[in-house]
């Protein structure tokens, strides 16, 4: 009994030997033939959500588009670029697969001859058809078919439609700000609108200006991406030499392709508007030895401050000291200030008074006023704007800078007589005061007794 009992125990452990010994060659088996798989085309790891199949009509099955991704987002008619297609194979054996087409009338395949060779896609991995294309139709939208076969006897083709749209659309540019004229050495700003109406995005934007006879800052401009159905201005700072016509050279990439297109700005010479103005009046010319003095007013008539004012005298007259330049500093809008300068001049003549200022980015501009230069004349003179023209100044003999006791202050409003008026005022709210105190009644009620008693004393 004893025996039958060893031996039934070493049965049953050569038995347990046997089976752990054939879970172990099973497991390898398996592992050797996942090592010893290969792959193709641009693959992903494995997923670990492979169907289970056990025959090649179901793997077949597991084969499908993932997906697509065209470049452009939206064609020009004629344009060309990629239509990328995502094969997956959901299956946990590898498959074999041929003849991948894209089929459309509208679209030509320019990269045909690339496939035409089979394909192995492992278990879940997925494979990317790039297919170049060039679109041939007009505007509209386009649903080519994509078709691949796979190499198992009776097994299907795989299908799927791709969208794909092609427009016309242009993308606009245009000026947007401009000032009515510019002026030589006057620095404006512009703006450059980009519109992208078109359905898609487009890239590497740039506008890059263009002229002869002008100073633009900057000198390019990269936006960079624009989004479908959005815009964006980009300003640009012209100061001109002269008249002038600037070339705004806009390009952007639609996919791989380059488009461009200019939109040009006239440059019109003119009076600048909003800028500082210079009125020269109120002048009088003083004589003591052999110096000569000039005085008189600056106003800033414009609507910008004149920055950095400078008032001096011209050839034939000659600066000298304690005056020979006055400085002023700066006037803003409306504001004036009084000036003086000496010089010497042989002989009487007519005398350049020389206004020099800048403007906020220290551009320098000068006006002339042309006097006489007769000692104890006077005078009026004016130069507006920018454009340096010469004003004639009238002689006169009445001194209009100081104007005595009645005198006058500026020009405009400015040459209201002013003290008279507050004079009379004066005198009428003391009458009123007066009259109001009786005081009026009293004045007159003496003047009437003195009249009587007048009176009484010469019939007497």
């Amino acid at each position: 009994m004893k025996i039958q009992c060893i031996i039934l125990s070493v049965l049953l452990l050569l038995t347990g030997i046997s089976a752990v010994n054939a879970a172990s060659t099973s497991n390898t088996a398996s592992t050797s033939v996942t090592a010893e798989t290969t792959y193709s085309g641009n693959a992903v790891p494995i997923s670990s959500n492979t169907a289970i199949v056990t025959n090649p009509l179901d793997a077949a099955a597991q084969m499908y588009v993932s997906g697509y991704d065209i470049s452009p987002a939206v064609f020009y008619p004629g344009e060309t670029g990629t239509v990328t297609v995502h094969v997956t194979n959901a299956a946990n054996t590898s498959l074999w697969v041929s003849e991948p087409d894209l089929m459309d009338p509208h679209l030509k395949i320019m990269n045909s001859e690339v496939y035409t060779t089979s394909t192995a896609i492992g278990p879940g991995q997925t494979f990317d058809y790039n297919f170049i294309v060039t679109a041939d139709g007009s505007d509209g939208t386009y649903f080519p078919l994509f078709t691949v076969s796979t190499n198992i006897y009776g097994g299907k083709a795989i299908h799927s439609q791709i969208k794909i749209k092609i427009d016309s659309t242009p993308v606009r540019a245009s000026i947007s700000l401009k000032p009515d004229t510019f002026s030589v050495s006057n620095k404006d700003t512009v703006n450059v609108s980009i519109v992208n109406s078109r359905a898609g995005d487009i890239t590497d934007v740039l506008i890059v200006p263009e002229a002869d006879g002008a100073n633009i800052s900057p000198q390019e401009s990269f936006i960079g991406t624009l989004r479908a159905g959005s815009s964006i201005q980009v300003p640009f700072d012209i100061t001109p030499d002269k008249a002038t016509d600037v070339t705004f050279h806009v390009s952007f990439q639609n996919g791989d392709n380059k488009h461009t297109t200019d939109v040009v700005l006239p440059v019109n010479l003119g009076e600048n508007k909003m800028g500082a103005q210079i009125v020269v009046n109120n002048i009088e010319s003083s004589s003591s030895g052999g110096t000569s003095t000039l005085k008189g007013d600056v106003t800033n008539n414009g609507l910008t401050a004149a920055k950095s004012v400078l008032v001096t005298v011209g050839s034939p007259a000659v600066p000298v000291d304690p005056n020979p330049v006055y400085a002023i500093g700066n006037l803003n809008p409306d504001d004036f200030s009084s000036f003086e300068v000496d010089y010497t001049v042989k002989g009487p003549g007519a005398i350049p008074l020389i206004v020099q200022y800048k403007d906020a980015d220290g551009h320098v501009f000068e006006e002339k006023t042309t006097i006489d230069g007769n000692v104890n004349s006077t005078g009026f003179g004016s130069a507006a704007g920018y454009s340096g023209a010469t004003g004639a100044a009238s002689a006169s003999s009445r001194n209009l800078r100081g104007g005595g006791m009645f005198g006058s202050f500026g020009t405009g409003f400015n040459q209201i007589p002013v003290i008279p008026i507050v004079i009379i005022l004066i005198a009428i709210i003391a009458l009123i005061v007066a009259w109001r105190k009786g005081l009026l009644k009293r004045f007159t009620d003496r003047f009437h007794k003195k009249e009587k008693s007048d009176e009484d004393l010469k019939e007497q």
